[in-house]
Parts: C-alpha cells; sequence; structure tokens
C-alpha cells in the first residue's frame, strides 16, 4: 500500500480497500465518522496514543450510534446509546474506529461461520476460515483493512482467529479489562483483547483498554498501574518455559506439532530453559468449559425477546407466542443449539449433576496451572491443533467444531492469560504458537513473545495484500 501524507487519506485508502474486499470481515463501516476524526488528527484537534490509527471492533462490543448486532439477525438495527468502557478509551485515544467486525453469532463458534452476515473468509487463502468467533478482526488485521482490532475471547475466540489468520491476540487475564457494554455470552469466561499484525500495537492497544472500571465489578483498578509497551524488551535469559504434555496429544496436527516445538527451541536457544510439565485435569476441559458457557449463554440471552429493541416480525399475539416466533427466527441454529443444552443442564435434576460438576472441574484446572506454575515461569503448546480449515468443512459436525478449542479453553477455565504469535507455516497457512502466563502476569507474555517475534520471520502478509 503507498504511503499516505496524512491521517485522513490513510483511512480513505482503508476504506477504499474494505469496499473492494472479498473477506467480508465487517458487518458495518463507520466511514463518515472515522474519516472525520482523522481529519481532526491531521489538524491536531484529536490526540493521543492511538491518534490516526485504524482499529476495528468486535460487533458484540456496544458502540454509541453505531449498530451492533453480535452478528444475528435478532439485533439487525439495535443502535446503541452508550459506548462500551473499551470504545470508550479508543476514542479517548484518537484512534480511528472504521467500523464492526464479522463475528460467529453472539461469539458462539469456530469459524465465524454462523454469522447471520455471511461467513468471513482467509485472507491467506480465500476457501479457509479465518477462525472464531472474532475471526472479522482478525481477517481484518491480517487483509490490512485495519491496523489493530478488539475482539473477545470466551474459549479461545481471539487467539484462534489470530493463528489462523497469522497475526498477535491477547487474552488478557480475566478482570484485567472491563467487560462494561460486551453484548454477554459466557460472563465468568470472556474477556476484551487486543488483535494486530505485530506484538508492539498489540501491547499498545492492551495499554489504552486494560485497568478498572468502576461500572464492572470484575475488573481489577491494580492494572492501570502497567505500561505494557515498557516491556517490550529482547531478552528471555534464565526464563523456563513449562511445555505441557497434555497439549501435545492425540489430534495435533504434525506440522503445527513441530513449528511449535521449533519456536520452543528458538527461545532455548535465546537464552530460555524449557521443562515438559503436566496439567492432568485438561483431559475435563472440553466438557467442563461447553457447560459452563452453555449454561451461561442460555441465562444471558433470556433477554433477547425482539419487544424492546432488535428484531420485531409479525402481528404481536400473546406474549409467549410472540416471544418464541421473534427467538426462533431471530436466532442461528448455533445459538439454538447451546440455549437448548445450557438449559437442560440447568434444569431442576440436572443442575448438579452437570452445571455444579463444571465448576468443580473448573477449579481442578485451575490448580493444575498454578501448580505447573511453581516451576516454571510461562508454558507454551499449540494455539490449535491444526491449521485453518475449509469452509463448510465442520458445518454439519458440530462435536468436531467444538474439539478444535481443546488447547485454548483450559485457559479461559483458569483465568490466566495468553498471547497466540506466529510461528510457521503449513504451506501457506499460519500457525500459532500459544504463551500462558500467570495471572496478571500479561508484561512477561509481551517480552517473551517480542523476544521471539525479534528474532523469527513469521510476521508476513498474505501474498497480494
Amino acid at each position: 500500500m503507498p504511503a499516505a501524507s496524512s491521517y485522513a487519506e490513510s483511512a480513505q485508502r482503508t476504506f477504499e480497500r474494505i469496499e473492494k474486499s472479498k473477506l467480508n470481515a465487517f458487518i458495518t463501516l463507520n466511514k463518515q465518522q472515522a474519516l472525520q476524526t482523522a481529519r481532526d488528527v491531521d489538524d491536531g484537534k484529536v490526540t493521543g496514543r492511538l491518534a490516526g490509527m485504524t482499529v476495528a471492533v468486535k460487533d458484540c462490543i456496544t458502540t454509541k450510534g453505531l449498530q451492533t448486532t453480535c452478528a444475528s439477525k435478532i439485533l439487525t438495527g439495535y443502535v446503541p446509546p452508550f459506548d462500551a468502557e473499551v470504545v470508550a478509551r479508543l476514542r479517548h485515544e484518537g484512534a480511528v474506529i472504521t467500523g464492526k467486525t464479522n463475528m460467529d453469532e453472539f461469539a458462539m463458534g469456530t469459524s465465524t461461520e454462523s454469522s447471520y452476515y455471511g461467513p468471513t473468509r482467509n485472507p491467506w487463502d480465500l476457501t479457509r476460515v479465518p477462525g472464531g468467533s472474532s475471526g472479522g478482526s482478525a481477517a481484518a488485521v491480517a487483509g490490512l483493512e485495519s491496523r489493530m482490532a478488539l475482539g473477545t475471547d470466551t474459549g479461545g475466540s481471539v487467539r484462534c482467529p489470530a493463528a489462523f489468520c497469522g497475526v498477535v491476540g491477547i487474552k488478557p487475564t480475566y478482570g484485567l479489562v472491563s467487560r462494561y457494554g460486551v453484548v454477554e455470552y459466557a460472563n465468568s469466561l470472556e474477556q476484551v483483547g487486543p488483535i494486530a499484525r505485530n506484538v508492539p500495537d498489540a501491547a499498545l492497544l492492551l495499554d489504552v483498554i486494560a485497568g478498572g472500571d468502576p461500572k464492572d465489578s470484575t475488573s481489577v483498578a491494580e492494572a492501570d498501574k502497567v505500561t505494557y509497551t515498557d516491556h517490550l524488551v529482547d531478552d528471555v535469559k534464565g526464563l523456563t518455559i513449562g511445555v505441557p504434555e497434555e497439549f501435545f496429544g492425540e489430534g495435533l496436527d504434525k506440522r503445527v506439532e513441530k513449528a511449535v516445538w521449533d519456536g520452543i527451541m528458538t527461545l532455548n536457544k535465546l537464552g530460555a530453559d524449557y521443562r515438559k510439565v503436566s496439567l492432568p485435569h485438561t483431559k475435563y476441559s472440553l466438557s467442563a468449559y461447553y457447560i459452563i458457557a452453555m449454561c451461561e449463554a442460555s441465562s444471558n440471552l433470556a433477554r433477547f425477546d425482539g419487544l424492546r429493541y432488535g428484531l420485531r416480525t409479525g402481528k404481536d399475539e400473546n406474549w409467549h407466542t410472540t416471544f418464541s416466533r421473534i427467538r426462533a427466527e431471530g436466532f442461528g441454529a448455533e445459538v439454538k443449539r447451546r440455549i437448548m443444552l445450557g438449559t437442560y443442564a440447568l434444569s431442576e435434576g440436572y443442575y448438579g449433576q452437570y452445571y455444579l460438576k463444571a465448576l468443580q472441574v473448573r477449579t481442578l484446572i485451575k490448580n493444575d496451572f498454578e501448580r505447573a506454575f511453581k516451576d516454571v515461569d510461562v508454558m507454551a503448546a499449540p494455539t490449535m491443533p491444526a491449521p485453518a480449515f475449509r469452509l463448510g468443512e465442520k458445518t454439519d459436525d458440530p462435536l468436531s467444531m467444538y474439539l478444535a478449542d481443546v488447547n485454548t479453553l483450559p485457559v479461559n477455565l483458569a483465568g490466566i492469560p495468553s498471547i497466540s504469535v506466529p510461528c510457521g507455516f503449513a504451506g501457506r497457512l499460519p500457525i500459532g504458537m500459544q504463551l500462558m502466563g500467570k495471572f496478571f502476569d500479561e508484561p512477561l507474555l509481551i517480552r517473551t513473545a517480542y523476544t521471539f517475534e525479534c528474532n523469527t520471520d513469521f510476521q508476513k502478509l498474505p501474498e497480494g495484500f
């Protein structure tokens, strides 16, 4: 892309690229407001750490005056009257918000194929998925349609698309970033996280969005005291990297396994030690995660009835009939599946058998991580067990789709931070390595990821971009 002489010209060229794109990374564009912000930056009226930089926002994060749909028919036309806290922070720092990115409906998916607005395509191969559920955000960044983007990560939804699209994605410690204004899917698991083409940009975006918020009781005020860009240091000498054996088990693509081990060896040559560790309860994480997530989804999505906002179809009858018809027409198949499974697990006679048991397993998984981190500083593992799969390959097999999250969701159950960085290729498809850290140890994760990035050459752009 030719250099632009001003932020306004750069933003204009970005929108020209988006409008010609085959990726379908955006649901709603914010063109007029974005161009005005860019002009204001050029004129010195707007300043800040993100002044003039383009940032895309996942469509489950509310934006005042800009449609927010969660990629669902049931919220078509909904324009929030307020900004999410993370969006307010973007605006305060002068970001040029390009628009709302495509996603799996209500963040429920691994491929961004369940969107009411059609699937997003992977910039590296248009026949492949970009990952999910923040697939639009990752594809926009990889495809040069935005410099940075916000996603949400409930079971890997930032790290999965980052790995599939060859970019950097951070899932922060639970509580590091305010969730105020995020349309909830599973609120005990999800966190807003940055997606960028490199570690410095991801760290900068985390600097802006991290910190306590009185509107979110789960957020932690101490996060305000850390400047993540201060930890962009090329040095891993003396660190001990743990390699969890359970993340390298059955079903792992051999090309992914080799690329990740090559990455670990790179860090080893740069001065880090490594040792194998065990997280024995990892084998139960998939079952525990989907029970917890679906139960919380069943509760959270009960508010969407089309009566107060969003979809309104046909003639109103009695409340029960109208409510049922709107939800039947407004929700997609995957959302309905998760609501029904969650409702079943929460029903009388099954609550203790499923949901409470899953919460107990969650505690065991968290304890496994805490025990392992007594002996290591960081853990390294594959982000995804295989490279990006083809569009339509798993849509008729939900269990296969769920299994793709096997390496990412333990992090959400434990609440710890993780960052996915490109570490190799399978043919032309990117492979991601995830680094996992102790609670609120994002600074060390950023230092480790930055060191790896400085000493490798995987920060490439898709051919033709």
